[in-house]
């Protein structure tokens, strides 16, 4: 039986550890889109009342895990295109920026925990387990937050975190991902801000597209703008703008033919 059945608790504790359960089953798989949350079932499997379990899914609403279908269903959140696209639009705004700043402000110590995030991510790769996976290299991208020395930054990141690593938990190109963090990990450890934004910022729009192909299908491309993608001035000649105009590079004209 679950602890917190056992040992009477306050409300607040009991909500809390239902929240980061039902959130972890989320982030992993084991609830997936579409799947209905119903009280009673949670409870009763939980070994908890229905209170705690009514306001964790509220707070998982506000998180933007589930949605409610109708007033009285409530079901895992379906991922659109759009929620992926403005999530990593605020991931490469945030983590490029924290990439830079962490190479300028590394210490030995933050090196050394991330260089062992990477051993674990090694480790995790080489057995294909999946949650441990998602799980290290969360700690390792909160790590580089942490190395940036701003806390503002990291609760800003703090309200999305979760559902970056619900979408990020689709991308299974584990080994290529092991290779970019070391990248990024060789990139901060110079000290170099420039490269280390370079690199987070490559690593962010792989991640993206790597995403986009593991949730739909696709590949980005034209008319499939997201975050690096977008064309402003890099139109293809002949498409240069409204009705295709080409001022100053007009061609010889014929006129109208004499019969």
């Amino acid at each position: 039986m679950d602890p917190m059945t056992t040992v009477e608790q306050p409300l607040a504790a009991v909500r809390e550890r239902v929240l980061t359960g039902l959130r972890q089953e989320i982030i992993a798989g084991r609830l997936g889109p579409g799947d209905r949350l119903v009280e009673r079932e949670l409870a009763d499997r939980l070994g908890v009342s229905r209170v705690p379990v009514r306001e964790a899914i509220r707070a998982l609403v506000a998180e933007g895990f589930v949605t409610f279908e109708t007033p009285r269903r409530t079901v895992v959140r379906r991922l659109t295109r759009t929620d992926v696209t403005e999530l990593f639009e605020l991931r490469e705004a945030l983590e490029v920026f924290a990439a830079g700043r962490a190479a300028e402000r590394a210490t030995e110590e933050g090196l050394a925990e991330l260089a062992a995030l990477l051993d674990s991510a090694a480790q995790a790769t080489r057995t294909a387990d999946a949650e441990a996976i998602t799980d290290v290299n969360t700690r390792f991208h909160d790590r580089i937050l942490a190395m940036a020395g701003n806390g503002l930054l990291t609760s800003v990141m703090e309200p999305v975190d979760g559902r970056l690593r619900w979408m990020t938990r689709r991308n299974e190109e584990w080994a290529h991902l092991l290779v970019e963090h070391r990248e990024l990990y060789e990139a901060v450890a110079s000290g170099d801000a420039t490269r280390a934004r370079e690199v987070a910022l490559a690593h962010v729009r792989t991640n993206y597209r790597s995403t986009v192909r593991q949730l739909f299908g696709e590949e980005e491309g034209p008319g499939n703008e997201g975050p690096g993608n977008e064309r402003p001035g890099n139109e293809k000649p002949g498409n240069e703008g409204p009705g295709n105009e080409r001022p100053e590079n007009e061609g010889p004209q014929e006129g109208p033919q004499e019969k």
